[in-house]
């Protein structure tokens, strides 16, 4: 019914119309999730991945034909700069559906006061910024809101390495997914998003007026590594298609192979810049 409602394959997607969907996909997610799974003593314990599957599943019909128009402009790109004059819109669309999903999700994490919502999001914020020490990390913050006091504190070496290693692993885990199967990079998405919206909660104290400022504070480093992981899906439908389409006894597939390694070169130089964003810069200003 929603994707008749909002017609994943219409061509328009504006800020407004992107940003609406990221809004109402993840509200919809977590409020259903809470709904229907809240009170079981077993499913619960799993909120935080079953609220992605939701999201994923409402999202996959509209991200599916928006890659696959994406796609079919591939065999023509020669070059970095057409391949992002080419998808440039595409990149602009997936930023504006992030940043709905984590507004959606910071606002009803914080409104519904539930810790198991988003209990496998707080253990991968804890690895990333207390690697050292994780179960601290968890008990600390898995109490009651009121009782959250700031970031774990971590030397910025290991913060600025732990950061750069998940990052890196979310990037090959996204190749994977963009070969596998074009519109797998919504889990990225969906995921990241989540991810943040945890550390908006945590930044914040919920406190739902400071929302804002959490959105600020997260998404000076947050845009540049999930616009990364989407330049890397893109990578990787280039690099599927080509394959598919040419082989790689073909002469185009040089091409294919040349565009693949330009956009994943790029992606690890955004994510390095966004890593250092987040440990040495960021932290002058919050």
């Amino acid at each position: 019914m929603l994707e008749s409602l909002i017609n994943p394959q219409r061509k328009e997607r504006g800020p407004v119309k992107m940003l609406f969907i990221g809004l109402l996909y993840a509200s919809l997610s977590l409020l259903l999730v809470k709904w229907f799974f809240g009170a079981d003593p077993i499913l619960s314990k799993y909120s935080g991945f079953i609220v992605i599957a939701f999201c994923i599943m409402f999202t996959l019909p509209f991200m599916y034909f928006l890659i696959k128009q994406e796609e079919e402009e591939d065999e023509s790109i020669d070059g970095i700069y057409s391949v992002w004059k080419t998808h440039g819109d595409a990149l602009y669309a997936f930023m504006w559906l992030f940043l709905g999903m984590i507004i959606a999700f910071s606002f009803w994490n914080i409104i519904l006061e539930d810790p198991n919502l988003f209990n496998a999001q707080l253990e991968t914020y804890c690895q990333i910024n207390s690697p050292g020490n994780l179960k601290g990390c968890v008990e600390r913050y898995a109490f009651e809101s009121s009782s959250i006091t700031g970031v774990a504190i971590t030397s910025k070496e290991i913060r600025f390495l732990s950061i750069i290693e998940n990052n890196v692993y979310v990037m090959i885990f996204t190749l994977l997914f963009s070969l596998i199967f074009g519109a797998g990079a919504i889990f990225v998405l969906a995921w990241n998003a989540s991810v943040i919206s945890t550390a908006i909660t945590l930044f914040t104290k919920s406190d739902i007026t400071q929302i804002p400022i959490g959105l600020l504070r997260y998404m000076i480093h947050g845009f540049p590594e999930i616009a990364a992981y989407f330049v890397t899906a893109l990578a990787g439908g280039i690099f599927g298609v080509g394959i598919i389409r040419n082989g790689i006894k073909d002469h185009r597939f040089l091409k294919v192979l040349e565009n693949t390694f330009l956009l994943l070169f790029t992606a690890i130089l955004i994510l390095t810049i966004a890593a250092v964003i987040e440990v040495y810069f960021t932290p002058l200003f919050f």
